[in-house]
Order: C-alpha cells, then sequence, then structure tokens
C-alpha cells in the first residue's frame, strides 16, 4: 500500500510540475524529494535524481540543486553505481556500500549548511525509464559516518518502489528539452580607483 501512496504523491507533484510548466524550480524539486525521503525514512539531501545528456554520454543532477552545477558522470566512469543502472537497465540495492569501490567526489560537497559532506552506508539506485529508454536514475541513500547508526537496510519492496516514482518521474523528464547547467557568471572586480 505504501508503494500506492507514494507513487500517486510523485504523480501529484509531478502533475503540478508539468502544469507550471518549463523546468521544475528549486523549491519543486525540493518538496519532491523531501515526499520521497520520507517514504524511504531519510532526508531529502539523501535523494538524487540524474537525468541522462541528450547525447547519452553523460549523467547530470537535477537534484540536489546543489550539485546541478558541479559537474556530471560521463557514463565512461568506471565502479559508478548510477552509470552500471544506466547499462543494465535495472536498480540495485547496496547496504554496504562504503565497501563498494566508487566515485566519492559528490559525496564530498556540503549540501547545505543541515546537510554537511557524509558518506554514503547504504544506497538504492533504480533507473528512470521512458518509452522503454532509459533516461536517467533516481538514487535514495542513508549517509553517515562509520559507525553511526544510519537506518535500516533497504529491501526488494523499497527498489520496487523507487522503480515505480523513476517511471512517473523519467515519463516527465524526457518530455524537457534538456538544458545543460549555466556557468556561474565571473565575479566582476570594481575597477581600480586612480
Amino acid at each position: 500500500m505504501a508503494e500506492m501512496d507514494l507513487s500517486l504523491t510523485v504523480a501529484k507533484h509531478v502533475e503540478e510540475m508539468r502544469k507550471a510548466g518549463g523546468h521544475p524550480s528549486d523549491e519543486a524539486l525540493n518538496r519532491l524529494a523531501a515526499q520521497i525521503a520520507n517514504a524511504f525514512g531519510t532526508k531529502k539531501d539523501q535523494v538524487a535524481i540524474l537525468r541522462l545528456s541528450d547525447d547519452g554520454r553523460m549523467l547530470r543532477f537535477v537534484f540536489p540543486v546543489k550539485l546541478v552545477k558541479i559537474g556530471a558522470i560521463p557514463l565512461t566512469t568506471a565502479h559508478s553505481l548510477a552509470t552500471k543502472n544506466i547499462k543494465d537497465r535495472r536498480g540495485e540495492i547496496v547496504n554496504n556500500f562504503s565497501v563498494y569501490k566508487h566515485p566519492t567526489v559528490f559525496e564530498a560537497v556540503d549540501l547545505s549548511a543541515e546537510e554537511k559532506a557524509t558518506p554514503i552506508q547504504k544506497i538504492m539506485c533504480a533507473p528512470m525509464m521512458a518509452e522503454g529508454k532509459v533516461v536517467g536514475v533516481m538514487q535514495v541513500s542513508h549517509k553517515g559516518r562509520p559507525g553511526e547508526p544510519v537506518g535500516p537496510d533497504f529491501t526488494p519492496r523499497d527498489l520496487s518502489e523507487l522503480t515505480a516514482v523513476g517511471t512517473i518521474l523519467g515519463q516527465y523528464l524526457a518530455t524537457l528539452p534538456f538544458v545543460p547547467p549555466t556557468p556561474p557568471k565571473p565575479r566582476l572586480e570594481p575597477p581600480a580607483k586612480p
């Protein structure tokens, strides 16, 4: 029953974003991530939504918002759970992620004043599908320092629920034009006084 409730909640959020037009606002993405996080007993900054670039060579963050401008993951990246899910076209659970060989660059980013950089301990990742094609991935994690309690293990039922949500969100994202993040504007120095 929880899967149906989350799917309905996500479908409602997606419809609101669709009606708003254009790309979803940061506020809308934060609300969506909070709903997903709540369903899996984690924090919204431990939800990641990554979209496949139009050329199919990179995964770019849609959420967390702070990671949108930081970088992308080439599909050639070795040991990336997200790229593996794209290639395999299926989700995966890793409840001992700290020993799973993976790139850690994005884990080192402070996502907010409340969410300081901490390593991922448990994670599940599911492809987002639209019209039979993979358009991105969704990840939900439990972060924490080694030895800290971080929450229960993810289960096959959790992965099934995330996969259903990924399909709803993937169908929506596939309708949007791909817009790469804009680079930060250079800081202009005031003219020197004579």
